[in-house]
């Protein structure tokens, strides 16, 4: 019988980390697709066009989170199922929702 499955994934690098879907254990999630759909828009620049065209009246000085960052936070977070911000509050501390929202 064939091996259908793989024993990792790469994905697209984030800066010099390598990130891959390694079945064997460790760090776990169940929303895999987070990676995809990062790795969708940041070829195409969708969230980042999204952010151009919105105005951000914040004083840069006190700006944490830049404007992109959040709008990616917040699609991807609709496009998981979690529909309302408060949800936003647990996911923060979520490894792949961290790494699916940063910076490209």
């Amino acid at each position: 019988m064939p091996k259908c499955t793989q024993d990792k994934v790469d994905f697209a690098r984030l800066g010099r980390h390598r990130i891959e879907a390694d079945f064997s254990g460790a760090d776990l999630s169940s929303d895999g697709g987070r990676l995809l759909l990062r790795q969708v828009d940041e070829p195409r620049g969708l969230s980042r066009a999204a952010a151009a065209a919105i105005p951000d009246p914040r004083d840069p000085e006190r700006i944490r989170h830049g404007l992109r960052q959040m709008l990616a936070q917040r699609l991807n977070g609709l496009c998981w199922g979690y529909e309302d911000l408060n949800d936003h509050k647990t996911l923060r501390g979520d490894l792949l929702m961290q790494t699916a929202s940063l910076e490209f």
